[in-house]
């Protein structure tokens, strides 16, 4: 019995073979996506894992402050068993270089094997670098090798060799080993004005970069929820067309507990078969924008990521996981709806439209539910999670009051057609709501999220090319390559520019989180142009005198802190605010000391930087003659506009993976329309016999068909534009303000959304016309077989 009815079960798939295989490709495309974006995820976390675990320095306490190797020598002499380190990027590139003592530093798969013949003395006299496989170095470096050992992005040197390539005499960190002698003076009165640092759970550069992979994982859940909508569709029309199999079967005496479990191991099949070719899509897909994220993350937070995929069981697991929760969540219901009917009440109509109408109802219900919710997290929510969740809570909301709307605005317009053919029209319209309601909910999610997305990137861009205008206001900005050169530099220029603007800077811990402390002269470049969000009463006459601190708005929100409260700033010291400036495009934390005072509390710290102000006319002659004059190299001499340029280009690539994302989302939206138009054009063929019968030719038919699909596609456009709008308000005053430190105004663009509406309606009609095309071409005897049994 079994056997058989399992057997008579699946025939109905071999008999609709466009059904088989919208439900497996809708699910492979959800899976795929999901698994892509994990699959992305998981390689980067691998290399920040990897990095991490170069010298052990997640590990260990690290002593932080203005260090040099004179301290790291003080510190060894009283007894600690400490490991110098030097960390920097590298100029021009993305790179990070590792400068460590090979004789203190301590065993570790990510340092590369030394002991083999002179690689040691060669190591020592700056001879030979290391660097990770496919490292781009810049000229001027000393040999390389490439050392497996290594993370993406990492370039390993002899501390005293890293302080010659990045101009310093600094050490960034001690790290301390374990196993220290008791009785020793504690570090920090050894060494005054350094601090302690405790190890932390995970790595830095993964905490900076948790927001970026949690935008991608968001992504990656709204079109998955999206492919789920085309399975949804096909396992409704499945149960639909099986209602007098279901009828039949259970009259044969099968339990509906038997039917409801054979259903659910063919979903099982299904499951199997669409989860693996969603994971080979997967990896498709990661393998294809990983490179796209590896540049972002070394753009935006100088994170290392391989530019290779490399296979995990993590993630290929969970795409058989998620492939089987798609299912079961699709399928869910309508096994539900089955199980608790009464024996005949699957071949009865009436019964599947009482459920479907009840159904709506609790769909109204719950998406205006959602949609308060939402309003309150967006209230008093705190947090990139609760940020989330006020997305999730807007977008599904939207989408279960859709059917809804439609339905009641295709009954107000049937109720006001004027005309036969009109009122055919709407009411056709309208009974074909539930059919056509996950597909046009899918085409809801996409365009909404087009919208939002595309409202923030397009919002962001305007503020941040200001943004750069306000900053970047010196003409020419010059990097020197150790401090002798950077004083004849000065000395040089001083005669033919209006003013001089040192440009310095260090690491240290801003109330607890890494971040950057910058000297600044005092200058009307400054006080012209400087973006500030919060200031104090004279605050720039305050600044010159060193009375306080400038922080940015990363700093400024992460903490809580604005003016006239106090800030620790690490190795900086405790200042007060006196005010809060915005920072676009920039992870860390960042404070501004004036000049002086940043001399006085950083003296080592050499100045190598400058930016100067001249003009504009003059910018092309000065850079010429600082390049033959010092021989330096055409890229440590840099316009504004080359500036620009860089900056803008690394914005451009932070939203490039998103972008993508978001066209896949609108293409299996079309997908998922596709498919239930197209299976729908063949159940409708009973429908559409009479209206034929009466006079309507079949070429009217077949555009009544595409006004029909345009008409769903408009409604529905009508009611994303809103909900993009709301989630790109989200995005920039929630999301965007937990997740990078910063908050946006809200640009409105409405030619890209009326751009996008259009390609909505392109993409409905496409659509549509394929169905449409069949009814043209329909023989006039397969519409005459529908009255054979009429009754």
């Amino acid at each position: 019995m079994n056997r058989a009815a399992l057997k008579a079960l699946t025939a109905h798939w071999w008999r609709h073979p466009l059904q088989l295989v919208t439900l497996v490709v809708g699910l492979a495309l959800a899976t795929g996506l999901w698994t892509g974006v994990q699959a992305i995820n998981a390689q980067a976390r691998l290399s920040y894992d990897r990095a991490a675990a170069t010298l052990g320095q997640s590990d260990l306490p690290r002593l932080e402050g203005a260090l040099t190797l004179a301290d790291f020598a003080a510190a060894r002499r009283a007894g600690w068993r400490v490991t110098p380190v030097l960390e920097g990027r590298l100029p021009d590139s993305t790179l990070r270089i590792l400068g460590i003592d090979p004789f203190t530093a301590p065993p570790s798969g990510g340092t590369p094997d030394l002991s083999q013949g002179d690689d040691l003395t060669a190591f020592l006299a700056g001879n030979v670098i290391f660097a990770a496989p496919d490292a781009r170095l810049p000229d001027g470096l000393p040999p390389a090798r490439v050392s497996e050992a290594l993370a993406p992005g990492i370039v390993l040197a002899d501390i005293a060799a890293a302080q010659g390539i990045l101009g310093t005499d600094t050490v960034t960190r001690l790290l301390v080993l374990p196993d220290q002698r008791a009785g020793l003076p504690p570090l920090t009165e050894l060494l005054p004005g350094t601090r302690l640092v405790e190890p932390q759970m995970g790595a830095d550069i993964a905490r900076l970069t948790d927001s970026f992979h949690l935008n991608l994982t968001a992504f990656g859940l709204l079109a998955f929820v999206v492919g789920l909508f085309i399975v949804h569709a096909a396992i409704g029309l499945a149960f639909e067309q099986r209602r007098p199999l279901f009828r039949t079967l259970r009259a044969l005496g099968l339990p509906a507990s038997r039917l409801t479990l054979l259903l659910a191991v063919e979903l099982l099949g299904f499951t199997l078969v669409s989860g693996a070719l969603g994971i080979l899509l997967g990896y498709a897909v990661a393998a294809l924008l990983l490179p796209g994220v590896a540049a972002t993350l070394a753009g935006l937070y100088g994170a290392g990521v391989a530019g290779s995929l490399s296979l995990s069981p993590v993630w290929w697991l969970s795409g058989f996981a998620m492939a089987g929760a798609g299912l079961a969540l699709a399928g869910g219901q309508s096994l539900w709806q089955l199980a608790h009917l009464p024996v005949l009440a699957p071949a009865m109509p009436r019964a599947w439209a009482r459920a479907r109408a009840a159904t709506l109802r609790r769909q109204a219900v719950g998406g205006g539910v959602l949609l308060l919710l939402a309003g309150a997290i967006a209230v008093l929510g705190d947090g990139l999670v609760a940020g989330f969740a006020c997305l999730g809570a807007l977008l599904l909301g939207a989408a279960l009051l859709l059917p809804p709307v439609l339905s009641i605005v295709l009954d107000f317009g049937t109720d006001r057609a004027k005309g036969a053919v009109a009122q055919w029209l709407w009411a056709d319209a309208r009974q074909q709501v539930p059919g056509l309601s996950l597909a046009l909910m899918a085409l809801l999610l996409a365009l909404a999220a087009n919208i939002g997305v595309g409202t923030m990137v397009g919002s962001f861009r305007a503020t941040f090319t200001g943004f750069l205008d306000q900053r970047l206001a010196a003409e020419l900005y010059v990097y020197a390559a150790d401090p002798g050169e950077a004083e004849a530099i000065r000395a040089f220029v001083a005669p033919r520019v209006d003013a001089v603007l040192p440009v310095v800077s260090v690491d240290s811990t801003l109330e607890g989180a890494p971040g950057q402390i910058y000297g600044q002269a005092d200058h009307a470049t400054f006080r012209d142009n400087w973006p500030l969000l919060d200031a104090a009463p004279g605050v720039w006459d305050r600044l010159a005198a060193g009375e306080g601190a400038l922080i940015n708005e990363q700093l400024a929100r992460r903490t809580d802190l604005w003016s006239g409260e106090r800030v620790d700033l690490g190795s900086g010291g405790m200042r007060d605010i006196l005010g809060v400036y915005s920072d676009y495009g920039n992870p860390l934390g960042q404070a501004i000391l004036t000049d002086a005072l940043f001399r006085e509390v950083f003296p080592g710290i050499p100045t190598l930087r400058f930016g100067l102000r001249l003009d504009p006319a003059d910018v092309p002659a000065l850079s010429r003659d600082l390049t033959e004059r010092f021989d330096v190299p055409s890229d440590r001499v840099v316009d504004q506009a080359r500036i620009k340029a860089f900056s803008l280009g690394v914005f451009e690539q932070t939203f490039a993976v998103t972008a993508a994302l978001n066209v896949l989302t609108l293409g299996v939206a079309a997908f998922a329309l596709w498919a239930s138009l197209t299976t729908l054009g063949t159940m409708r063929v009973p429908q559409v016999a009479p209206v034929w019968a009466l006079g309507l030719t079949r070429a009217r038919l077949a555009v009544a068909d595409l006004v029909r699909a345009l008409l769903l596609a408009a409604f529905t456009a009508a009611l994303a534009v809103p909900t993009g709008i709301a989630l790109a308000w989200v995005l920039l005053a929630v999301v965007n303000v937990q997740a990078f430190g910063w908050r946006l105004p809200l640009l409105p663009d409405p030619a890209g959304w009326a751009g996008l509406v259009l390609w909505s309606l392109v993409a409905a009609g496409l659509a549509a016309a394929f169905p449409a095309w069949r009814l043209w071409r329909m023989a006039p005897a397969d519409l005459v077989k529908v009255f054979v049994n009429e009754r």
